[in-house]
């Protein structure tokens, strides 16, 4: 694609780095047959090569970001898939990122988007802000249906309450805690504690340490660690997620220098692909070098249990029906692991018809969007259910609060892996 950048535009490394990307498309198409977006609304306009077109009309120009763009850019899931299909290696991802902050720097929302924005802010990356959150939102559920489904703020609280877990979890507190080995140590890693999932599913952490530690892998969670910073980088929000990168790399940096680090352990596929997007993100800053460092550690929990994983249990006899966290299979690029994992479990597995489509969560996605995320949740569900599974597995929250309610339990792949490795079975399995 030809671009018409000035030279002094060009002296800014971002806009370097945006004309790179925007040189790099050759208009193929390609991307438009696999973007959840254009598969259900089938305007060109929310594909990727058209929003490509409206964020390079928009840089170009050096102007405010208008409303038909943001319409078409806040749409867009970041969901990846486009760059699994691109054969020209368009980094999409890059460039709608700093889209997205062009237009929060430069674009006036309606003030019920500004409210409701900085609300989830203030609230997601907590645990305990969320956790207090959820717990309104259960009582909010008996009054759901007196909001007018006419409205778009009204349909986004319906989501908003609709996300809201039947039963609370006991609130999980582990900053400042290491977890050591059974038996000789073979390993020592730092997991992300994550934010909205420690309130919605601490469950999850718990299985992740217990399977971790009975194989031989000691496990730290430093204090000051947080939020990734992927739920505010997606929102344009950039000086927020710069000081959630850097204060993680602070923290994980130390331990790294201290006692030593194998990986950064992230059980939330969602955060894993910015983790490992720190280097990039913090490239012209002083922490440059240990923002390159943490992003070189990080790995996936598949990636790392994919070396070191033994069962100890005999098949359980139940089919999984696996969904490919669109960060985990777009992001990250990891695609078999967890297949491989389960299957090794003792697990059948099976895959819904058209795997690289999102099912709507997308961090804030399922909110803000609350109309199309309900579209690609029913049609990720159909393909899910009509696999028959005993049991729905993914590796990030997101999706599994998305898929849940189907009446088949949607679970982490994590805790079924612990529960074959000696640990507990999952709370929501049905008893056999």
């Amino acid at each position: 694609m030809q671009t018409n950048f000035s030279p002094a535009q060009l002296a800014d490394p971002e806009i370097a780095v945006v004309n790179d990307i925007l040189r790099s498309c050759v208009h193929c198409g390609f991307c438009t047959a696999t973007c959840p977006t254009f598969v259900t609304l089938g305007d060109e306009l929310d594909s990727p090569r058209g929003r490509i077109y409206l964020i390079k009309d928009m840089l170009e120009q050096n102007r405010k970001a208008d409303a038909q763009e943001v319409l078409h850019i806040d749409r867009c899931l970041s969901c990846l898939s486009c760059m699994t299909t691109c054969p020209s290696g368009v980094n999409y991802m890059h460039l709608v990122d700093h889209a997205r902050v062009h237009i929060e720097s430069t674009y006036s929302r309606p003030i019920t988007d500004r409210w409701l924005r900085a609300a989830l802010a203030m609230i997601l990356p907590y645990p305990k802000r969320m956790r207090l959150a959820l717990q309104g939102a259960r009582l909010g559920r008996h009054f759901a249906a007196l909001l007018p489904t006419r409205f778009l703020l009204a349909r986004r609280l319906r989501a908003m309450l609709a996300l809201a877990p039947a039963q609370m979890a006991p609130p999980q507190s582990l900053g400042g805690t290491t977890h050591p080995a059974v038996g000789q140590r073979r390993g020592r890693v730092a997991l992300l504690a994550g934010c909205a999932q420690q309130a919605i599913s601490p469950a999850i952490n718990t299985a992740t340490i217990a399977l971790l530690n009975r194989l031989g892998v000691e496990v730290v969670i430093p204090a000051s660690a947080g939020c990734c910073g992927a739920l505010v980088h997606h929102m344009g929000r950039h000086e927020d997620a710069l000081a959630a990168t850097r204060r993680n790399i602070r923290a994980w940096t130390e331990q790294a220098d201290g006692e030593g680090l194998d990986a950064i352990i992230v059980n939330t596929s969602g955060c894993g692909t910015v983790l490992k997007d720190y280097g990039f993100l913090l490239r012209n800053d002083k922490m440059a070098a240990d923002a390159a460092r943490i992003s070189g550690l990080t790995r996936d929990i598949s990636e790392y249990l994919l070396q070191i994983y033994q069962p100890s249990r005999p098949a359980p006899g139940l089919v999984v029906g696996y969904h490919a966290a669109c960060s985990l299979q777009h992001g990250q690029q990891i695609t078999t692991a967890p297949k491989t994992l389960l299957r090794k479990a003792g697990f059948t597995v099976v895959e819904p018809k058209n795997p690289h489509l999102c099912c709507g969560s997308a961090g804030t996605y399922n909110i803000m969007q609350p109309d199309i995320a309900a579209t690609l949740r029913t049609a990720k569900l159909n393909t899910l259910l009509a696999t028959s599974p005993d049991v729905i597995a993914a590796g990030n929250i997101g999706c599994l609060t998305q898929l849940s309610g189907s009446g088949v339990p949607a679970i982490h792949m994590v805790e079924l892996l612990d529960w074959m490795a000696g640990g507990a079975k999952p709370a929501n399995l049905p008893a056999t």
